[in-house]
């Protein structure tokens, strides 16, 4: 898991924080309430189940690549904290939205959240798509 002075030596002056890898947001973190807090507890599959099936995705031949959208608590308030889920892909909005079914999330929404650095290129006949939940 990526550290939280790490991410902030990342971030941009104008505050544009970096995607993050899979492996930096979730390999060693316990913190079940990084992403998507206000539904753990209320159906969202505990972090090692939602990491697993994000890595499933990522491994699909219609999949570029996949980053966690850090929220910016992470800079204000030191903690590492999850805002959405990047998918890079040529599968269209409905398709990616059924990749995600059972993780209670909002479903997926065209493009990033917010402003994002450190954003790998979007291959010729793909988008992204964020995984929110609200």
């Amino acid at each position: 898991m990526i550290s939280v002075s790490r991410v902030i030596a990342r971030t941009s002056e104008a505050g544009a924080m970096p995607l993050l890898t899979l492996a930096e947001f979730f390999d060693g973190n316990d913190d079940e309430e990084c992403i998507a807090p206000n539904r753990w507890g209320y159906g969202r599959p505990p972090l090692s189940v939602l990491a697993g099936r994000l890595r499933g995705i990522e491994r699909r031949a219609d999949v570029a690549w996949v980053r966690v959208q850090p929220h910016p608590e992470t800079v204000e308030a030191e903690r590492l904290s999850g805002e959405a889920v990047a998918v890079c892909t040529a599968a269209g909005e409905r398709e990616c939205a059924a990749w995600v079914e059972g993780l209670e999330s909002d479903g997926v929404v065209a493009g990033l959240v917010d402003d994002y650095r450190e954003v790998p290129p979007v291959p010729e006949g793909m988008a992204v798509w964020s995984v929110v939940w609200d």
